[in-house]
C-alpha cells in the first residue's frame, strides 16, 4: 500500500441495473488495479457464464450467484489509485432484497458515487417510490457519507446518447431529489459515463464535449479526506468473522475512531469476550496499528468463533462501549420515509446501526417535529406517517453496542427497515437505562 498516498473508502451505490458493478470494474481496470491477462480471463468467463458485456462487472461480483443473475448481492473490496490518493472501494448491492448489505457499505465509506442510469425508463424506475436512487440517496446522507460523486450513466445508450439535453435533465432531476435529502448541491460533481465504454471515466470523451468538468477519477481525486477521529474511544463494529487456516478467528471490519495497535488488550460487546491483538492486517497485508477509516482483519488471542459475531464492537478495555439491554431505551430523532400505513406504538422492525441488525420496538412516540425547523408541533403523537420527523423511544430486543450521535456519531446512526423497505432513518440522542 502506498504510505505517502492518502486513503479513502468510496461506496458505489444506486438502483439495480444502472451499471455500478461494471462501471468498477472499468475503473479497475483504467486505474491499473486489474492486469491484461486478468480482464482476458474474466471476458472468457463472463462468455461461458453469461454473456461477455458482463467482463467488466464480474471482478466485482465474484460469487457464483451473483454472476448467474447479474446482480450484486454482497459487499466487495477492491483498492485501486488516483494521482494523490488510494482507495478502498466497496461496490454495494441495488437490488432491493440486499439494501442491508449496502448499509453495512455506505456506512463504512467516506464518499459514495452513486451511479444512475440517463436511459428514460431506467432513470424513472430509479427514482419511483420504489426505487432505490431515492432510497440510497437517503441512507448516504443518513449514515454520514458526506460527500457524493453523482455519476449519470450509460451516455453511450439508447434515448440518452451523448445528448447535452438528456444529461441536463437528469441532473435537475438528482439535483431537486439531493437537496431534498439534505445535500449542498454545488458541491456535488454530475458526470456523464459509460461504465460500458469507459466514457468520461479516466479520460475525456471525444463525444461529449459539452461537458467541461472532470472525468471521474479526477472528481475521486479531488475529495477531501475527512479528519480522522484517532483522539476518540477505539470503536470497532464487527463486519463478519472468518476461521482462517494458521490465524485462528479473525473479525473483520472497519477503525471508526481511535487507533487499534498491535499487542493492544481489547474487549468485545456485548458479551464482554476480552484479549490482546495478535495482529493486523489490511489488503492482505501485516501492519502495526490501524486507524480511523482503515478497514481491516485482525487476530485476537484465544478468541474462538463463538466470541465474536457480526454487529459486535470492539473497544478499548479502558473505555468499552455503551450497551443497551433488552428493556432499555434509546431516544431517537427520525423521520419516515416510508410505510404503507403509519408506524403506532408497539411496532418492532429491524434496526441497522454500524454493522448490527437487531429489531426493535417503538415504547414512546414523544414529539412530532417540523422537518424542516425542528419546532415541536405535537407532543405524543398518535402515530407517525411518511414524511413526519419525530422524537421516539425505541428499545432494542437483544444486546445492543450503540453510542449518542453527538458523542460518536459513527455509532450513533440508524436506519430503520421493514419489509424489505427502508421505514426510517435518524440518530441516536440519548439512552434510557432500566432502574
Amino acid at each position: 500500500m502506498p504510505q505517502d498516498k492518502t486513503h479513502m473508502n468510496v461506496v458505489v451505490i444506486g438502483h439495480i441495473d444502472h451499471g455500478k458493478s461494471t462501471m468498477m470494474g472499468h475503473l479497475l481496470v483504467l486505474a491499473g488495479a486489474i492486469s491484461d491477462r486478468e480482464l482476458r480471463d474474466m471476458e472468457k468467463t463472463a462468455g461461458e457464464i453469461k454473456d461477455a458485456s458482463f467482463k467488466f462487472a464480474f471482478f466485482m461480483d465474484a460469487l457464483a450467484e451473483e454472476r448467474k443473475r447479474g446482480i450484486t448481492i454482497d459487499l466487495t473490496f477492491k483498492k485501486f489509485e488516483t494521482k494523490t490518493k488510494y482507495f478502498t472501494i466497496i461496490d454495494a448491492p441495488g437490488h432491493a432484497d440486499f439494501v442491508k448489505n449496502m448499509i453495512t457499505g455506505a456506512s463504512q465509506a467516506d464518499a459514495a458515487i452513486l451511479v444512475i442510469s440517463g436511459r428514460t425508463t431506467e432513470f424513472a424506475g430509479g427514482l419511483s417510490d420504489t426505487g432505490q436512487t431515492r432510497e440510497h440517496a437517503f441512507l448516504a446522507k443518513t449514515l454520514g457519507v458526506k460527500q457524493l460523486i453523482c455519476a449519470i450513466n450509460k451516455v453511450d445508450a439508447d434515448s440518452y446518447e451523448y445528448s447535452e439535453t438528456r444529461f441536463n435533465e437528469c441532473k435537475e432531476e438528482m439535483t431537486k431529489l439531493l437537496k431534498m435529502v439534505g445535500y449542498d448541491t454545488s458541491k456535488i460533481n454530475f458526470i456523464p459515463t459509460s461504465g460500458w465504454t469507459g466514457d468520461n471515466i479516466k479520460d475525456r470523451c471525444a463525444k461529449t464535449p459539452w461537458y467541461k468538468g472532470p472525468t471521474l477519477m479526477e472528481a475521486l481525486d479531488s475529495l477531501s479526506v475527512p479528519d480522522k477521529p484517532v483522539d476518540k474511544p477505539l470503536r470497532v463494529p464487527v463486519q463478519d468473522v472468518y476461521k482462517i487456516k494458521g490465524a485462528g478467528v479473525v473479525p473483520v471490519g472497519r477503525v471508526e475512531t481511535g487507533v487499534l495497535n498491535v499487542n493492544d488488550k481489547v474487549i468485545v460487546m456485548p458479551d464482554g469476550f476480552s484479549g490482546e491483538v495478535r495482529s493486523i492486517e489490511m489488503h492482505h497485508e501485516a501492519i502495526p496499528k490501524a486507524l480511523p477509516g482503515d478497514n481491516i482483519g485482525f487476530a485476537i488471542r484465544g478468541a474462538t468463533i463463538k466470541d465474536l459475531h457480526r454487529g459486535d464492537v470492539v473497544s478499548d478495555s479502558k473505555n468499552i462501549v455503551p450497551v443497551l439491554n433488552p428493556g432499555d431505551g434509546m431516544i431517537c430523532q427520525l423521520i419516515i420515509i416510508w410505510h404503507p400505513t403509519a408506524v403506532a406504538i408497539g411496532y418492532t422492525p429491524v434496526c441497522h446501526m454500524h454493522t448490527a441488525q437487531i429489531a426493535c420496538k417503538f415504547d414512546e412516540l414523544q414529539k412530532k417535529l417540523d422537518p424542516r425547523s425542528g419546532q415541536v408541533v405535537e407532543e405524543n403523537p398518535q402515530f407517525l406517517k411518511k414524511n413526519d420527523a419525530a422524537i421516539c423511544k425505541l428499545s432494542p430486543i437483544k444486546k445492543l453496542c450503540v453510542e449518542k450521535f453527538k458523542d460518536i456519531p459513527e455509532l450513533g446512526r440508524l436506519a430503520v427497515r421493514d419489509m424489505g423497505r427502508t421505514v426510517a432513518v435518524g440518530v441516536v440522542l440519548d439512552f434510557v437505562k432500566q432502574k
